[in-house]
This record gives C-alpha cells, sequence and structure tokens, in this order.
C-alpha cells in the first residue's frame, strides 16, 4: 500500500490552524462569560 504523504503535508498545517483556532476562540469565550457572570453576582 502506497501511502501519499503529500495528503498530510497539505492536511496538518490546516487541522493545526483550525485546532488553535478554536482553542484561541474558545479561551476568548470563557473569558467573557466568567467576566458577565461575574457582573451579574
Amino acid at each position: 500500500m502506497d501511502f501519499d504523504f503529500r495528503l498530510i503535508v497539505v492536511l496538518l498545517p490546516l487541522m493545526v490552524a483550525g485546532g488553535w483556532a478554536v482553542f484561541n476562540i474558545g479561551a476568548a469565550a470563557l473569558v467573557q462569560i466568567n467576566k458577565f457572570l461575574n457582573k451579574e453576582a
């Protein structure tokens, strides 16, 4: 079975970038939610 490593070379940076974006957006969202909840209390 001959595996095409070009596929990994193309997909890996996209997956890393996507994961990093989701991580950053999630962290920012948690900070915003915490600020909102603290303001309400």
